[in-house]
């Protein structure tokens, strides 16, 4: 006799395995009418993996119909909500190829750029996917420059660019604390001219010009004039740019350095 506290567990475990058994039927069945029913029925019941089985079986019987349209933008809005945005993305971006004139067309060119966004990795990680994310925003910005979504999408390019210069700026200030000061330079130079508006620019210019005058201490006889001038010049730049910084200080304090040494080589002259 089956005690009281186990008859949920088995009834539940009974109407799991009847609910397979019958989706399997359905799997194997030849009513495509059902199939179609049933596989936006589990979309709207939440069961994505079910849905996407059925709507597997059914795009190639009602190709070049009128429910096509619909099976394929459900379709990719399945893998979306599985957070499987690599496929999410394609399949929106082919259904808005496929369908250029649907009303759906808009949203699924922005889903297939969202999705690159949300599967866009960490700012110490590669940057490929961050990318074509962009790539993609803008060009839906481009395509549909009237849409609400514009400013999402304007938006969304804003914090990508974000996590590109963050990591630019992450790699500067590695060669930085590795005290490989002409990486370092080019780097943090690079940042300022790929990012005019960055909001590492004060920071990048500190390093810069700290990263111009421990060059200049490390260099040749021959190459410490020229460096030690940069180092002067690297500093008259920030203070134009961040006049109270609270940086400024020291760099005055190294631009004095640098200007002694630069007195030193034009006595040797």
């Amino acid at each position: 006799m089956i005690r009281k506290s186990f008859l949920p567990l088995f009834l539940g475990l009974f109407v799991v395995l009847t609910s397979c058994s019958k989706y399997q039927k359905l799997l194997k069945s030849t009513d495509n009418e059902q199939k179609y029913e049933m596989a936006f029925t589990y979309y709207e019941d939440k069961d994505y993996y079910r849905a996407i089985q059925l709507f597997d079986q059914l795009q190639p019987f009602y190709r070049g119909s009128d429910r096509a349209e619909r099976i394929a933008f459900y379709y990719a809005y399945a893998h979306y909500e599985q957070r499987d945005y690599i496929l999410a993305s394609y399949y929106f971006k082919q259904f808005a190829r496929s369908y250029p004139n649907s009303k759906n067309a808009e949203e699924a060119a922005f889903m297939s750029a969202y999705c690159n966004y949300l599967d866009s990795p960490p700012s110490s990680l590669d940057q490929t996917v961050t990318l074509e994310s962009i790539k993609d925003l803008q060009l839906f910005i481009n395509q549909f420059p009237g849409s609400e979504r514009v400013a999402r999408a304007n938006a969304l390019i804003d914090e990508l660019r974000l996590k590109l210069e963050t990591k630019a700026y992450n790699i500067a200030m590695l060669y930085f604390r590795m005290n490989d000061y002409k990486a370092a330079i080019l780097n943090f130079e690079n940042l300022i001219k790929d990012f005019p508006d960055t909001q590492y620019r004060e920071s990048a210019m500190f390093h810069i010009s700290k990263a111009y005058y421990s060059y200049a201490e490390r260099s040749i006889e021959s190459k410490k004039a020229e460096r030690y001038q940069h180092t002067y010049d690297a500093i008259d730049n920030f203070a134009t740019y961040f006049p109270g910084s609270k940086n400024l200080k020291e760099l005055r304090t190294i631009q004095k350095n640098a200007q002694k040494q630069l007195s030193n080589f034009s006595a040797l002259q």
